[in-house]
């Protein structure tokens, strides 16, 4: 069950990776679907940094148990908002991605604990 963990772990902080790299190179594909859903450019960075967090948490995490589940939900509850921001907005389209990545932290967040 730990193989899963790992690759599981190691997809989701991939993903968070990437997602923090589009956000702070304002990626024109990235920015104009966060002020849609009506994140102010000034908060976006700081969307990223969380994103950077919890990518490092979750690779901590194989190393150390309670990291790892405070990271995963930590990317939970971050992904959960990002669904919530695209609800608000009627942005049925655009929540797919936030959608899928917080079933994957959910996953994530389960392996870790099966996992301990």
């Amino acid at each position: 069950m730990f193989i899963a963990t790992i690759v599981i772990s190691l997809f989701l902080a991939v993903s968070l990776s990437f997602s923090a790299v589009g956000k702070l190179t304002k990626n024109p594909k990235v920015i104009p679907i966060m002020e849609h859903v009506g994140v102010s450019p000034d908060k976006i960075a700081w969307l990223a940094y969380i994103e950077i967090l919890g990518a490092v948490g979750l690779v901590v995490g194989l190393f150390a148990w309670p990291v790892g589940v405070a990271a995963a939900l930590g990317v939970i509850l971050y992904f959960a908002g990002a669904v919530v921001a695209h609800l608000r907005v009627k942005d049925t389209a655009g929540i797919g991605p936030a959608a899928f990545l917080a079933v994957v932290a959910i996953v994530t967040f389960f392996l870790r604990i099966l996992s301990s």
